[in-house]
């Protein structure tokens, strides 16, 4: 079985230790690749980064169809660009708050989010709503600190992730979930730390995308999910444009979506 993990920022060290995260959960028949995209923003703290993290996302998921790859996660929080990834991947793609929120629902009563920034709190609870889970939320906690100083150990952000785990606990949670990939390292040591269930998305969206591979289930194509309409796409993103199955117009942009899964 072959997963690939997107994270869908371009700092290569977060990608690894996302990687890492993974690798240390899935089944030893499991291959475990983490990738960065060619184009995109150094890490997601905004909506527009999140807008132009995604056709780097979705430039991943279509090599991965050519690669004969079986499922995806989509390692940000935002889970930017799920929608589009599954239209274009006939396997499972799972976006790691998603599988962060199905986790904890099963851990407890009630869960928390600790996230980065607090700018950041109304996507956790937007997707929270989205998902289903807006009424087992007990709060969205912010440690303010950036996506690029968490692999900083001299920047403090884990004694401040445990803190805000902490905090949520202490507010009535049974749970807490992190709310950014780039915490996924130090997951365990936080739940020792306060002594209770914490959630690292990227574990829990392997862990899931690989049992929904076992059980061979994919990615419904009847309806919403179908593939996208061949159609062409001009400008800077040109290389995205969308060729029936079986043409044979050239495609000279690097990314191709020639061929797209029915």
């Amino acid at each position: 079985m072959h997963i690939r993990v997107v994270n869908p920022n371009t700092t290569a060290s977060l990608t690894a230790a996302i990687g890492r995260a993974a690798a240390a959960v899935a089944g030893p028949d499991t291959v475990v690749e983490a990738v960065t995209p060619s184009t995109g923003p150094a890490s997601i703290e905004s909506h527009y980064e999140e807008a132009l993290a995604v056709p780097g996302l979705l430039e991943q998921i279509a090599l991965g169809e050519q690669e004969g790859v079986d499922a995806y996660v989509v390692a940000c929080f935002g889970d930017p660009g799920l929608d589009a990834a599954r239209e274009l991947a006939a396997g499972p793609v799972i976006g790691i708050a998603e599988a962060g929120f199905h986790a904890a629902a099963m851990l407890g009563r009630r869960f928390g989010v600790v996230t980065t920034l607090a700018r950041t709190t109304g996507r956790a609870w937007e997707l929270a709503e989205r998902y289903g889970f807006a009424s087992l939320v007990t709060e969205v906690r912010a440690c303010e600190v950036p996506v690029l100083q968490l692999d900083d150990p001299t920047s403090g952000a884990r004694e401040l992730v445990v803190e805000e785990c902490r905090a949520v606990i202490a507010g009535g949670a049974d749970a807490v979930v992190l709310g950014c990939a780039g915490m996924a390292e130090f997951c365990a040591e936080v739940s020792r730390e306060i002594g209770a269930p914490v959630v690292d998305g990227v574990a829990a969206a392997t862990v899931l995308a690989e049992s929904l591979v076992r059980l061979g289930l994919r990615t419904g194509k009847a309806g919403e999910y179908a593939p996208p309409p061949p159609k062409p796409v001009t400008g800077l993103l040109s290389g995205f444009s969308v060729q029936a199955a079986g043409s044979s117009a050239p495609v000279s942009a690097p990314v191709l979506l020639a061929e797209v899964p029915a």
